[in-house]
């Protein structure tokens, strides 16, 4: 099955500005727009659900035994210049 892709007329790009750059076209589960002149792409599911923002693996997820976060200190430090010896 090819994939039909229309422009949308009138249609602005959100990154470049340009008007009637902008295609859209479906597949099975999303629509997806794309600007043919700076590259810009997204799409949007078709039933409505938002995308998951991310999923949970062993990395990303919370763990109770891992150590709190480093605080970094932004105290003043004072710092001493050397001059360069000569050999």
């Amino acid at each position: 099955m090819s994939v039909q892709k229309r422009f949308i007329a009138g249609a602005v790009c959100p990154r470049c500005g340009e008007m009637d750059t902008v295609r859209m076209y479906r597949d099975d589960e999303r629509e997806h727009r794309e600007c043919v002149k700076c590259g810009f792409a997204d799409s949007l599911r078709l039933d409505g659900r938002p995308d998951p923002e991310q999923i949970e693996t062993r990395v990303s997820g919370e763990r109770s035994d891992k150590a709190p976060a480093a605080v970094a200190d932004d105290s003043p430090q004072p710092i001493r210049i050397m001059t360069p010896t000569r050999h």
